[in-house]
């Protein structure tokens, strides 16, 4: 049979030849001709949420008397395979579509009524059978939510936690390595890498917490407000069961929204989500940048770690060797920025009852995840974990650092201090040197306070916090 061979389908309006080999149908086909935009198809995690909402709507249907058992279950054992990735290929409609997502939502219903049809040998129809009870308008807001939750909780918020932990287990290897501080890109008083990866590993930490915090309205669903949020055909305890049965199928506890009008109308909580993954995307670029400072050089600049050399770093300068995985997360952190952009603009578009950017939504919203939840795992595993510090470079510099005289202000002075500063700079000294000429403290009392370990402990001069 050739490629291009076709058979042809019926819709509302007209026949449409569609290949012979699709799974979907007449609507589907015009999408795919309707919107030859980007190339860009709705991501698997928006597949399989749409899967697993079109298998628990069958199952909850037929448990309200309202379909037939037989019929329930064809759809939901298609559903599933849906869910399971087993069709992504009869999914060819373009991100840039209608703003509702109802080509998408009617390719899911094509797609499983076909599979259900050929499973009980008789017609399963697409809107009459696998969307009954639902409204793209409803259908769509809840696979939003549902993608992102479970994406949330099943990859991104697992790896932050993988990179928070290697992160703090290379705080403790480094707790006792001291390094000069820096504000302003300019030196500062001492800290210790542990404290410096500590901090990051908080930055972290307190990302996660941020999302958590998001996912609790994600997890209200709009589904059961059908096409305007009265839930026009659907049965009054529908939402609530499809909701239910989710949460059994997935364990995430997912509920039915507290006003479905606002569900359907607005995008507020995948914005407020795409806004937690912005701060984390930040965080992350703080990260990555600090980490390229560090490694800078070899010989030109800090040269304090080592990044593990991962591949050659230039086609004309041998022996080059760049920090590729740091540069890869500020470029998904820049993504990342970019998609909650789209998405804010996005969620301005609640025009009355319905929100009309929905896939674009779906879109960046579950790409953000997904490239933040790759890119805290290659960081974690790829940089964090196998860099080598420089201690010999961090001891020189340690000896230089002028500023080590701020731990005598307390002893001499603010204008002593800082005259013993510039002359130490001027005359690229020790400041241990420069003071034990320039004032009557002894030996003993200039390496007490001048300590770098003890000065990056905290507290009063020569004090160490316990």
């Amino acid at each position: 049979m050739s490629e291009n061979a076709t058979r042809t389908e019926r819709d509302s309006m007209g026949e449409l030849q569609v290949p012979v080999a699709a799974l979907y149908g007449a609507q589907t086909q015009r999408a795919v001709e309707n919107f030859p935009i980007s190339g860009l198809t709705m991501p698997r995690p928006f597949i399989r949420a749409l899967g697993l909402i079109k298998a628990a709507a069958a199952r909850t249907n037929a448990e309200l008397g309202l379909l037939d058992t037989d019929i329930a279950e064809a759809i939901a054992r298609a559903a599933n395979a849906v869910a399971a990735g087993e069709h992504d290929a009869q999914f060819p409609v373009d991100v840039f579509q209608t703003g509702s997502g109802t080509s998408t939502n009617m390719n899911a219903n094509e797609v499983i009524a076909r599979l259900a049809g050929e499973d009980l040998g008789r017609t399963v129809h697409p809107n009459d059978h696998v969307n009954m009870g639902q409204s793209s308008n409803d259908v769509i807001p809840t696979a939003i939510h549902v993608s992102a939750a479970l994406l949330a909780r099943e990859a991104l918020l697992p790896a932050l936690g993988h990179l928070a932990r290697t992160l703090e287990a290379r705080a403790g290897e480094l707790a006792d390595v001291t390094t000069t501080g820096r504000t302003h890109l300019m030196d500062a008083m001492p800290v210790t890498l542990g404290q410096e990866l500590g901090g990051w590993a908080a930055q972290v930490r307190a990302g996660m917490q941020r999302v958590e915090g998001a996912l609790d309205t994600v997890q209200a669903l709009a589904q059961g407000g059908t096409a305007v949020g009265t839930g026009i055909n659907a049965h009054p305890d529908f939402g609530a069961g499809v909701a239910r049965r989710l949460g059994e199928e997935t364990g995430v506890d997912f509920r039915v929204a507290e006003d479905r009008f606002e569900a359907l109308s607005s995008q507020d909580a995948a914005v407020a989500l795409s806004g937690q993954l912005r701060t984390v995307a930040v965080s992350l670029m703080k990260i990555a940048n600090d980490l390229r400072w560090m490694n800078s050089g070899p010989l030109a600049g800090l040269g304090e770690i080592a990044l593990p050399a991962l591949q050659p770093g230039s086609s004309i300068m041998p022996g080059k060797v760049n920090p590729v995985i740091p540069e890869s997360v500020a470029m998904v952190a820049a993504q990342v920025m970019g998609n909650d952009a789209t998405i804010g603009v996005a969620g301005q578009s609640g025009n009355f009852q319905l929100n009309v950017m929905l896939p674009v939504i779906a879109y960046n919203l579950l790409q953000s995840e997904t490239l933040l939840a790759n890119s805290a795992r290659v960081l974690a595993d790829s940089a964090i974990s196998g860099f080598t510090v420089n201690e010999s470079r961090l001891q020189a510099a340690l000896d230089r650092n002028p500023i080590l005289v701020t731990a005598l202000n307390a002893v001499i002075g603010y204008e002593k201090g800082a005259a013993i500063a510039k002359k130490a700079y001027q005359e690229d000294r020790p400041v241990r040197e420069v003071a034990r000429e320039m004032t009557d403290l002894s030996d003993g009392e200039l390496d007490r306070l001048l300590d770098p370990r003890a000065l990056a402990a905290g507290g009063l001069p020569g004090q160490q916090r316990s």
